[in-house]
């Protein structure tokens, strides 16, 4: 009573004891989870804070954005979520995010406070309050609201695209989209941000890159109620984990602790061992995909159902259309939104969670609608379509929204709480969480057949991970127990799961988890992709592009099938120097760790290098003659190939850039540390030296061949030296690998100091390599060579640092 007093004084010191009533009487008022007014006169919102020392969510996001993969800055993006809440101090009122990393899960007051005390809190916002009435204060909200939350100027900068600010005199709040609900309080703002020297990216996608106007959202939402039970993680259940650090557990016990993440989901009979939900999931499409993309996008999405079911549940998830006066940023709606960029970027699948519990409230998906005319680009190159010119056959439609589906279903996994499962290809396509290229059959008469390009429905694994993560256990069932049963009986029936980082081709080394490749074995299927890319290119022609397309465009249909190994290449590389492991825990059964055995990891390397002899990476005379510059009005982009040539085509250019992918994937520094390691501890295995001398056996020591194959070699070979050089240079690389490296240098310019070659060019090139060594082994801090061409991007562009998923 005191403390109120004193309160009550110190308000009335600042200067005003005016009433909340009195003070909004002519604003209009919209009631809710915190009543905000609005002063239509003055372009301000006052925020009614109503609930003191009561946590509450916050979450911002980006209802309307700027259109750039390289920028990042999507429409829709969902941007900070946390726990907050208002505490007053006289007439100041600070918004405050407690910190949730740490704490102390007890009863004991003292223990929590010495956790809370030791670890900071950040203050995220202070108001001044103007007027109280009945234990509520009002607060002029505008400057918190027209604040950079989604930190905009922060992505400008480090996309080096220039230094902006918000102007306040171009930014004001957005009415259609501020609501109040009984739950939650929604406010958005158009903020317009401004600068100087704007950079490309943003001089791409702006009509004026020197004022960009995007839309921040901000949203106050209660916290879910009681009722909600963490489930354990368990690094073999798919699963994406939350952790914190709980001070009050026992020494005997690990300090962190681990939970899925997970909607919320009840059988309205536990007992029953199929049940209708309490509440079913339900998620919404934006309406802003046209069909027939939207009917695919919706079919796809529905495919999860299949895998509550399967956890013992009857019409527990759903996907309907969003309503037409819905807001997709409102947090009761999960959403699974269209986004257009300026060029082909990630699709990714996020979840605003509680971080006390691992409970998801809201699931975000974010389709970039310029994937499917990639994979209509991928069909085109491959089936050479127009073969009257004019009219494309269905096939190519239907691959397009059977990739699709496979989308949609794959990102609302991730916000179903599901990691990517980069294992799955090896067991019939059994994860929409795996990265799928598309299945390319050969016909009898050796044509590419697309008619089974992506499986359809959800694969068994899916199954076995919503399971673990949403399964209903009746009471007095020991849950743990029967987890870990299901993920025992899983393993024992050849199921691997195998996420993000042990998957990705530099660094990795699992050789059966792999993005974007297919078939049980990687070296099989490189050297059956490497026949399905051969009759491709030998069927490439005019038939590829439409009557009226200019010529030139062939190329861009042109380099996804020549580097249509690209990302099986990057399977079998991992084969060499490849070690088989698992997420085991002590006791469960499964094998640790298990070298792959030398004769498979030698006939990957035969594999790869099979991938940059002249045969594979010379393009036909006739191809050629069809490409020109391109034609007045179009451009080259980053999606086709580098060049040496100006405005020509270069076919050499294009090997050099294929040849540098698998070249160096084979001399990777990790790859070549494993391999030094692996040979000393089993002289069978295939030692660094052993790999480069065979790789100098296939180009530089390969017999001679004549005309364009003859110069396509001799650009293999310089990107072979330029990949030794930069091992042996590479100061994070391995002693060993590093000196094992610098040694073959020396051998290979013995031997070309040896050969003068039969013609100028061969003698040329020989000469000019020996130099080359000759001036890296003087200074070898300095690469001579010329650093191969990169090739264009496979992977979608732009960032791919998103919560949960990119794809």
């Amino acid at each position: 009573m005191i403390r109120l007093l004193l309160l009550g004084l110190l308000f009335a010191a600042s200067g005003s004891s005016q009433s909340i009533a009195s003070k909004t009487a002519t604003m209009r008022k919209m009631p809710g989870y915190f009543p905000i007014y609005w002063d239509d006169k003055a372009g301000k919102i006052w925020l009614e804070i109503d609930k003191f020392d009561t946590e509450f969510h916050y979450v911002n996001s980006l209802p309307a954005g700027i259109g750039s993969n390289d920028i990042g800055l999507d429409r829709g993006q969902i941007g900070d979520s946390r726990i907050v809440k208002f505490e007053r101090t006289g007439p100041r009122v600070l918004l405050i995010q407690p910190n949730y990393s740490y704490r102390a899960v007890t009863g004991d007051a003292m223990e929590r406070r010495s956790v809370e005390q030791s670890f900071a809190q950040s203050v995220l916002w202070g108001f001044d309050a103007v007027a109280e009435e009945g234990g509520h204060v009002l607060v002029d909200a505008t400057p918190f609201y027209l604040s950079d939350a989604h930190r905009v100027t922060q992505a400008l900068q480090q996309a080096k695209q220039g230094a902006f600010h918000v102007d306040a005199t171009r930014s004001a709040l957005y009415l259609p989209q501020t609501r109040n609900f009984p739950k939650n309080t929604e406010v958005e703002a158009t903020l317009t941000f401004v600068g100087d020297n704007p950079g490309a990216f943003v001089r791409e996608v702006t009509p004026n890159p020197e004022s960009i106007t995007v839309r921040e959202h901000h949203s106050f939402v209660q916290l879910p109620g009681p009722g909600y039970q963490p489930r354990a993680f368990d690094p073999r259940s798919g699963f994406i984990d939350t952790s914190y650090f709980d001070y009050s557990t026992p020494l005997s016990e690990p300090i962190v602790k681990r939970f899925v993440i997970r909607h919320r989901l009840k059988k309205k009979d536990p007992a029953a061992a199929v049940s209708a939900p309490v509440e079913p999931i339900t998620y919404y499409l934006d309406p802003g995909a046209p069909e027939p993309i939207r009917s695919a996008l919706l079919e796809g999405a529905r495919w999860w159902d299949q895998a509550f079911a399967e956890a013992g549940y009857k019409n527990a998830f759903r996907v309907e259309l969003l309503p037409p006066d819905a807001d997709p940023m409102d947090v009761r709606y999960n959403l699974i939104q269209w986004v257009h960029r300026s060029s082909r970027g990630w699709s990714y699948g996020g979840a605003i969670t509680d971080p006390r519990t691992g409970e998801i409230i809201k699931g975000q998906v974010t389709l970039g609608s310029l994937r499917g005319r990639q994979d209509y680009l991928i069909a085109q190159g491959l089936l050479s379509p127009y073969t009257d010119g004019k009219t494309a056959p269905p096939e190519l439609e239907r691959m397009v929204l059977a990739r699709l589906r496979q989308l949609a279903a794959h990102e609302v996994g991730h916000t179903l709480g599901l990691s990517h499962n980069f294992a799955a290809s090896i067991k019939d396509r059994a994860s929409v969480m795996d990265y799928p290229p598309p299945l390319i059959k050969l016909t009898g008469s050796g044509a590419p057949d697309l008619s089974d390009a992506y499986a359809t429905g959800i694969g068994a694994w899916d199954k076995i991970a919503i399971t673990y993560g949403y399964r209903d256990f009746a009471p007095g069932v020991d849950e743990n127990k029967e987890l870990d049963a299901l993920m025992r009986k899983a393993t024992g029936d050849g199921f691997l799961f195998i996420s993000d980082r042990d998957a990705r081709p530099f660094g990795g080394l699992h050789p059966l988890a792999h993005l974007w490749d297919s078939g049980t074995n990687a070296v099989d299927e490189l050297n059956r992709i490497m026949q399905v890319r051969a009759r491709a290119l030998g069927r490439f022609s005019e038939n590829n592009i439409r009557v009226g397309a200019p010529m030139s465009t062939l190329e861009d249909v042109l380099v996804p099938i020549y580097l249509l190994h690209r990302y099986q290449t990057e399977a079998a590389s991992k084969v060499l120097g490849g070690s088989f492991y698992s997420y085991a825990l002590r006791g469960d059964g499964q094998k640790v760790t298990e070298q792959v055995p030398a004769a498979e990891q030698n006939r990957a390397l035969d594999s790869l290098l099979a991938t940059i002899r002249p045969v594979a990476l010379t393009l036909a005379p006739g191809l050629l003659a069809l490409i020109p510059p391109p034609a007045h009005g179009y451009a080259r982009s980053r999606e086709d190939f580098h060049n040496h040539t100006g405005l020509g085509f270069d076919p050499l250019g294009a090997a050099e850039s294929a040849s540098n992918l698998t070249v160096g994937l084979i001399l990777q520094p990790e790859r070549a540390a494993r391999l030094v390691q692996y040979h000393a501890q089993n002289a069978s295995m295939p030692g660094i030296g052993e790999v480069i001398d065979k790789l100098i056996a296939a180009t530089w020591k390969a017999e001679p061949v004549a005309g364009l194959s003859g110069e396509v070699q001799r650009v293999v070979d310089a990107v072979v030296l330029y990949h030794l050089m930069a091992l042996a240079a590479n100061e994070g690389a391995s002693q060993q690998a590093r000196a094992v490296a610098y040694d073959r240098l020396e051998v290979l310019k013995q031997f070309l100091n040896r050969v003068a070659g039969n013609d100028l060019a061969a003698r040329a090139h020989y000469r000019f390599a020996a130099a080359q060594i000759d001036r890296f082994q003087k200074n070898p801090k300095e690469i001579p060579v010329s650093k191969p061409l990169e090739a264009p991007p496979g992977q979608p562009i732009g960032c791919e640092e998103f919560a949960l998923s990119s794809r």
